[in-house]
């Protein structure tokens, strides 16, 4: 592997640090997009039943705030909740765009990557060509060792830039789904919410 690492040149070190960075990311996102953490089973639910039990006191809406994404946008609504809908609704809003910006967080960077890593591989395949044409120049057709060199560097750059674009682009495109269908599931929970404690009071 590292030989082959060496035969790409000096174009593979910025790929392979795309290639860490995007994995970084990668796991990074899969821990912190878990569906619990942002979206938990039943916690509309739960915040019905501490209503209705009269316990949604301030420690009470502190831990539901610090409980999840979800919690956090709810927990604001709670807060607001004797201000009237218009009030709560805006509060709600406004938290949910801070939310789910951060549950975008690194997604721009993994795009980009996606985007990048093909053309650094082309830009060394570019490179080895060009070595190619200057070792012809320079020495005649008449050592194929010297450029099937070129255009191994060539090969294996534009194979590695894709290696790691190709996932990217996929883990990309599935964040950003996640995020998409977790977003929807909080304006649904939170619409839910306005309802519930500004008057249309159906049981869960």
């Amino acid at each position: 592997m590292f030989e082959l690492i060496k035969q790409g040149g000096w174009m593979m070190a910025p790929i392979i640090t795309a290639s860490i960075v995007a994995m970084a990311i990668i796991g990074e996102r899969f821990w912190s997009l878990q569906r619990q953490k942002i979206i938990p089973s039943q916690l509309l639910a739960h915040i019905w039943h501490l209503y209705r039990e009269n316990k949604l006191d301030e420690p009470t809406i502190r831990r539901i705030k610090t409980s999840s994404s979800l919690g956090r946008v709810l927990a604001v609504g709670l807060q607001n909740r004797k201000h009237g809908r218009e009030v709560m609704k805006d509060c709600i809003e406004e938290t949910g765009r801070q939310v789910a910006h951060e549950l975008e967080r690194y997604l721009t960077t993994l795009g980009s990557i996606a985007s990048i890593t093909p053309l650094l591989g082309l830009l060394g395949t570019v490179d080895g060509i060009i070595r190619v044409f200057s070792d012809i120049a320079v020495g005649g057709m008449g050592d194929p060792a010297v450029l099937s060199k070129g255009i191994s560097e060539a090969l294996i750059c534009t194979a590695s830039g894709l290696i790691v674009a190709i996932p990217s682009l996929f883990f990309h495109r599935y964040f950003e789904g996640l995020v998409d269908d977790y977003v929807m599931q909080m304006e649904e929970n939170s619409l839910r919410l306005i309802d519930l404690m500004q008057g249309d009071r159906e049981s869960l």
